[in-house]
């Protein structure tokens, strides 16, 4: 496995994968992600990678074009999918997500599914919101999820 990191404003991200892009990790409490002891340093195969976050970070990309290959249940890559089609700068409640993949009543899977999905900022979980429009649970914590948020209402 390989991995490298990507200086975020907030933080590095940790980006893992074997022949393509297959993690992306926060830092925890500040701190950067550390990779598994076998895991090998190298920015090669996450050069389109780091090339579209550092376009998404100045405000130039709105929607990535990455090459990735991760895995999950069939219901969490129908979710992945519907936060795929969320445009740059909105927002969509966990229930809307639900209706969207056919099971209304499913607002807490797709909230779980959103925490198991394995490249956020790439697959944008960070725009479902509650549906009374606050925001909640996110892996990199709520204070990563309002700074994504901000950044893409400034540069719509």
């Amino acid at each position: 496995m390989y991995y490298c990191y990507y200086k975020a404003p907030f933080g590095k991200l940790l980006l893992t994968g074997n022949r393509m892009l297959e993690s992306v990790h926060f830092p925890l409490n500040g701190k950067k992600k550390k990779p598994g002891l076998d895991f090998v340093y190298s920015e090669k195969i996450f050069l389109q990678t780091l090339n579209q976050l550092e376009s998404y970070f100045k405000g130039e990309l709105t929607r990535f074009d990455v090459k990735f290959n991760i895995s999950g249940t069939s219901f969490q890559k129908k979710v992945w999918q519907e936060l795929e089609k969320i445009e740059y700068g909105e927002t969509i409640s966990y229930g809307e997500i639900a209706k969207r993949v056919g099971n209304p009543k499913a607002a807490r899977a797709v909230g779980m599914a959103n925490n198991k999905n394995p490249i956020p900022i790439i697959i944008p979980c960070h725009r479902v919101i509650g549906k009374d429009g606050s925001l909640t649970g996110f892996g990199g914590g709520l204070e990563i999820k309002q700074y994504l948020l901000e950044l893409e209402k400034i540069n719509e």
